[in-house]
């Protein structure tokens, strides 16, 4: 993977600004500290690859990110709010109209099309997409009147995204969305992911343990043990349609 060092961007790019984050779960007597002081800026328009083993603090970041979690110590800013001392009722806020959601697992409704799980989502945006154009935008035209039973793996996850990116989010959050996937469907997942990101400008961070997917990435962030231990830039951005693992 070619790479270069991470330059010093402008305050007016930066989506996410954190500083000293850090968490600890209290599991009884014992304190698992899953982040421990992580600095990181996440830029407009760009695409992150979180890359490290299970364990060492990918989702919890992210969750945190995504106002699913809160830090104990340490600030999270998106753009001009401090996510760090937001109520449920602003954090309900941000993940309602900034930030779309993609998991390992799809979380579809079974008893709703491909265009309803869609539409449950742009009914309650700002200004959503059409499910049409959300469904298109993933290769999912031909399939919009079928069930989840009726769709393939790597298809109900083109379906969530589809509903993540309806909503137009400034920002992706996904969590290990080709986990659950061989290469080949996971190859399908990350270019419709891919089309989000550069036609849409959707900021988006990608979590995994998979290194073969960093070569699409703007930048590959690598999380050990709840600390970032290296940043690097990619000088070209790899197609997902090139990468294989």
């Amino acid at each position: 993977m070619n790479s270069t060092p991470v330059a010093a961007e402008s305050d007016a790019q930066t989506v996410f600004r954190v500083r000293g984050l850090t968490k600890v779960y209290h599991m009884g007597e014992v304190d698992v500290h899953a982040l421990r002081g992580v600095d990181l800026d996440l830029l407009a328009g760009e695409l992150m690859v979180l890359l490290g083993p299970s364990g060492s603090g990918k989702s919890t970041l992210l969750n945190i990110l995504g106002g699913l979690d809160t830090a104990s110590d340490g600030s999270v800013h998106y753009r001009d709010q401090d996510l760090t001392h937001a109520d449920e009722r602003r954090l309900t806020e941000y993940r309602r109209y900034h930030v779309g959601f993609v998991f390992q697992f799809y979380n579809l409704m079974p008893s709703l099309t491909a265009r309803e799980n869609v539409a449950a989502v742009t009914e309650i945006a700002r200004d959503p997409m059409t499910p049409e154009d959300a469904l298109a935008l993933v290769n999912l035209q031909d399939r919009m009147d079928h069930f989840p039973a009726q769709l393939s793996g790597g298809e109900q996850q083109r379906v969530a995204i589809a509903r993540a990116v309806a909503k137009n989010p400034a920002v992706l959050l996904c969590d290990e969305p080709t986990g659950a996937l061989d290469s080949e469907t996971g190859v399908l997942v990350l270019e419709a992911l891919e089309r989000a990101n550069r036609e849409l400008g959707t900021t988006t961070a990608l979590i995994t343990h998979n290194a073969g997917i960093a070569d699409m990435a703007d930048r590959v962030v690598h999380i050990m043990d709840g600390r970032i231990g290296s940043e690097q830039r990619n000088v070209t951005r790899k197609q997902a349609s090139e990468l294989s693992w």
